[in-house]
């Protein structure tokens, strides 16, 4: 592959391989497609502190090093690119397990948050075909409903208009280390940081349908479940 961008000029694969990956917002942009993410404009959400001209510029780089096909509006893994997961969750576990402590206040982001969960639901065992979760935040004003079409999610936030099975509530802090495995749910759920509101038939199976992030399992708890 011939690049136009500063390289290394090491004969070395480490450092090939960080000619195409060391660049800034590399890895979280490949970090959205392992976990699924195939839209433009949903890597540009789950991403927002980067420009959409800057994503633009990393994904051409990606197709061009053979990592990613561009097919009609979706972005896919190849099988080079889908080779990069456990060296990308290895790094997660590594940065879980050296460098993750106590949220920074800029890092504690309400809609982004919302956004991430909205994949990473499992609503199988709500009846119908679609479900209307709301999330409400308690130092937070915004309202975020997470909308489950036949399976399809989306985030909206205004009011769709639908009936809502679940208010999930809690503060920004409480639900990210929760999300993250910090807090454990069950802990948080005991000590009110996070409440399911609506019928006791759906409250009870929310702690199934909250799978939580990609690298939870990696995060050294704060208290441990019980």
């Amino acid at each position: 592959m011939t690049s136009t961008t500063a390289s290394y000029g090491q004969y070395c694969p480490i450092s090939r391989a960080l000619d195409v990956l060391g660049e800034r917002w590399s890895l979280l942009i490949l970090r959205d497609l392992l976990i699924g993410t195939t839209r433009f404009n949903d890597l540009a959400r789950g991403l927002p502190g980067l420009s959409r001209s800057l994503l633009a510029k990393r994904l051409r780089r990606f197709e061009r090093a053979g990592l990613i096909d561009k097919v009609g509006s979706e972005y896919l893994l190849t099988a080079a690119g889908r080779q990069l997961e456990p060296i990308l969750f290895g790094l997660g576990e590594w940065g879980a397990r050296w460098t993750f402590g106590e949220p920074r206040s800029e890092e504690l982001d309400a809609g982004l948050l919302v956004w991430w969960m909205h994949s990473r639901l499992d609503t199988s065992m709500f009846p119908g075909k679609r479900q209307v979760l709301c999330v409400r935040f308690t130092d937070d004003f915004r309202r975020y409903w997470i909308v489950i079409e036949s399976g399809v999610p989306s985030v909206c936030d205004a009011d769709p208009g639908y009936p809502v099975d679940v208010t999930i509530s809690s503060d920004v802090e409480s639900l990210y280390q929760v999300w993250l495995g910090r807090i454990p749910l069950s802990h948080a759920m005991r000590t009110g940081r996070v409440e399911f509101t609506g019928p006791s038939a759906l409250t009870r199976r929310m702690p199934s349908v909250l799978l939580l992030s990609p690298v939870a399992g990696y995060a050294d708890p704060v208290v441990r479940a019980s």
